[in-house]
């Protein structure tokens, strides 16, 4: 019951990739979406339906990561 009370995230709230609930009709902006967990943010959303726009600095590097998605 504590842990509840001081909002620690237990399993029964916790996202991982396979279980993100179905996101088609959403857009999600992801900055530094060219790599790290930007990327793989945008792949667990894109898997799920959602229309992902990828932000960052270097342009070759959004291209690629935009191929890869």
């Amino acid at each position: 019951m504590a842990a509840l009370e001081l909002g620690i995230v237990t399993s029964m709230n916790h996202r991982t990739p396979e279980n993100i609930p179905d996101q088609t009709g959403r857009t999600a902006l992801i900055t530094g979406g060219n790599s790290g967990i930007g990327l793989e943010t945008a792949r667990a959303l894109a898997r799920h339906g959602a229309r992902v726009i990828l932000t960052g600095r270097n342009q070759a590097k959004l291209d690629e990561a935009a191929d890869a998605v």
